[in-house]
């Protein structure tokens, strides 16, 4: 499953949030620290793991 990172706009944390893909995007997000759901999604690193070594 994916996770997504969020910022809030009320309290300016940032937090992740693991959903499946069909989820993601039909979901309310609400931030863990102040309850808003006044957050946007961040863009974030994205690695692939792999069995092989490079």
């Amino acid at each position: 499953m994916p996770t997504y990172e969020y910022q809030c706009h009320a309290c300016q944390a940032t937090f992740s949030v693991r959903e499946s893909i069909s989820q993601h995007g039909h979901a309310d997000v609400t931030c863990p620290h102040c309850r808003s759901r006044d957050v946007e999604l961040r863009m974030s690193e994205f690695y692939a793991k792999t069995p092989r070594k490079s």
